[in-house]
C-alpha cells in the first residue's frame, strides 16, 4: 500500500468511496450522491490552488482518499486548512486512515501550512479517536448542527497546530 497524490484518473474511484459515505453513515453530512462533474470540479480547484488530494493505493485500486482545502474564504485564514478522509468501506480496520491522516499532516506541514482542522460528527467515534491519536484537540462543538438520517447531527471540531511559527 502507499500513499500517493491523486491524480485525474483516480477521480471516479474518489467519487465512489465519497458517495458511498453519503448514503451509508453520517461522515458526509450531503444527502443526495454527487454527480462526478463536480467531483471533478473539486479535485481540480484543490490542484489550482496547491492543496493536498492524496490516496491510499493497493495495487491500483484505491482504497482511501485524504484532502485539504481552504479552511474559510478570508486571507487570514490561508494558512489554516480543513481536511477530510474517506475509506473504502471494504478495507476499514487496516491502517488506512492512519496513513493517509500521517501523510496530510507531513504534506501540509512541507507546504507551510499552520494549523489543520477537522469537522467530525459527533457519532464518528473511529474518526475522533484517529484524529486524538495524531494529537488533534477537539477545539468545539455545535449542537444540532445538521440532520442526516432524521436526526440532528453535532459537529466537533479538532485542531492540530504543525508549527511554532510566529504571527507572519
Amino acid at each position: 500500500m502507499v500513499v500517493r497524490a491523486a491524480t485525474t484518473e483516480d477521480i471516479p474511484e474518489i467519487s465512489r468511496i465519497y458517495n458511498h459515505e453519503v448514503g451509508a453513515s453520517t461522515a458526509s453530512w450531503d444527502s443526495e450522491p454527487e454527480p462526478l462533474a463536480r467531483r471533478r470540479a473539486w479535485f481540480d480547484a484543490r490542484q489550482a490552488a496547491g492543496d493536498a488530494v492524496l490516496v491510499a493505493d493497493r495495487g491500483g485500486q484505491i482504497l482511501g482518499y485524504g484532502s485539504y482545502g481552504p479552511f474559510r474564504d478570508k486571507d487570514g485564514y490561508a494558512r489554516t486548512k480543513e481536511h477530510s478522509i474517506y475509506v473504502d468501506a471494504g478495507a476499514r480496520r487496516l491502517g488506512i486512515g492512519a496513513m493517509l491522516l500521517g501523510s496530510l499532516i507531513e504534506t501540509a506541514t512541507d507546504a507551510g501550512v499552520h494549523a489543520l482542522v477537522g469537522a467530525l460528527s459527533d457519532d464518528n467515534h473511529v474518526s475522533l479517536h484517529l484524529h486524538e491519536a495524531f494529537g488533534f484537540k477537539v477545539v468545539g462543538r455545535v449542537p444540532q448542527a445538521g440532520v442526516k438520517f432524521g436526526r440532528w447531527l453535532d459537529l466537533v471540531l479538532v485542531a492540530l497546530l504543525l508549527d511554532d511559527a510566529p504571527t507572519p
